[in-house]
């Protein structure tokens, strides 16, 4: 325990040295995440010896897209090689993850999409059979997990196990085009944070009262519809900027909103670089704007609803072809 306090005493120490800067603070995320998940398998190697067979531990979500803002939740999973007899071994330490994680500062993800839960825990076959049950399934919970999934990459261990199972989503999709469409009707309900008359459209109850929640309101859009043209074009990449710079030429429409996505990823930190805490970080006061806060953050957010429906035509007009 006293090691992973000091990396959060280390962590609240330094973070302002990156917090203006979207690039530096998810490095910084990223070591910190390394080195506190390196010192939870020391522990456990201490306890039940060394790991059993190789493995990956990956994360997810903005973690996994790399773009975190000053606080983040847990989003991770383990890969492990060889049977299911060595589950339990890794769910130990998929437990001691997620409890140093939550001591140096990132807080337990509310839907248990962490490696001490056993469907985020599981051996490449058992992997690769619960991605095919998901999609098969393609109810709104499966193919949540799946998204989720998707957004993915690893931290430590082989990155070779999460290549075969995202090649082994690409093989389905391809078996059933229809999945595109499911993927998008899963994502389309999307809270609006703007009128018909170009207002906000804030929250007005309790501590979020006059606040718009940045990620549901602002970001999804833009990562929701590059993670489902991603999908659909076979890129590999969880970050939403290498996901525009990887989309083919016949995208040059689509690209042209990276420019808007990068202006985000900048007013967020610029925005909430001081928040206290990771419900904080994603609410935003609009009284607290300036007029021209106001006026390039309702354009990025105009940007961001028609960059959605340009995305749901390309899906239409694929699986209808």
């Amino acid at each position: 325990m006293n090691c992973y306090l000091e990396m959060r005493q280390w962590r609240d120490e330094h973070i302002h040295e990156v917090w203006e800067n979207p690039i530096a603070l998810n490095q910084f995320h990223d070591r910190l995440i390394k080195k506190t998940v390196q010192k939870a398998i020391e522990k456990v190697e201490s306890e039940l010896g060394p790991a059993p067979a190789h493995f990956a531990f990956f994360i997810m979500g903005s973690g996994g897209r790399s773009e975190q803002s000053i606080w983040s939740d847990q989003d991770h999973g383990i890969i492990f090689a060889g049977n299911e007899g060595f589950k339990s071994y890794f769910l130990r330490m998929g437990e001691e993850i997620s409890k140093g994680l939550s001591v140096v500062g990132y807080e337990l993800c509310d839907g248990k999409v962490m490696s001490s839960n056993p469907k985020w825990c599981n051996s490449v076959a058992s992997w690769e059979r619960q991605i095919s049950n998901w999609l098969n399934e393609a109810s709104w919970e499966s193919l949540r997990y799946f998204s989720t999934f998707f957004d993915s990459r690893v931290l430590i261990g082989e990155d070779g196990f999460l290549l075969r199972l995202k090649e082994h989503a690409f093989n389905h999709l391809k078996k059933d085009p229809y999945l595109y469409i499911r993927l998008f009707e899963n994502i389309r309900h999307m809270k609006k944070g703007l009128g018909i008359l170009g207002q906000f459209l804030p929250d007005s109850f309790g501590k979020k009262t006059r606040c718009i929640n940045m990620k549901e309101v602002i970001f999804f859009p833009y990562i929701n519809s590059l993670r489902l043209l991603s999908l659909k074009e076979g890129i590999f990449t969880p970050s939403t900027l290498a996901r525009f710079q990887q989309l083919p030429n016949r995208y040059n429409n689509i690209k042209k909103y990276q420019v808007d996505f990068e202006k985000l990823l900048h007013l967020r930190l610029y925005f909430k670089k001081q928040s206290k805490s990771y419900e904080d970080v994603h609410l935003l006061h609009v009284d607290s704007l300036t007029k021209s806060e106001k006026q390039e953050l309702k354009q990025i957010m105009k940007h961001g609803y028609r960059l959605f429906t340009e995305t749901k035509h390309i899906i239409n007009k694929g699986c209808s072809s």
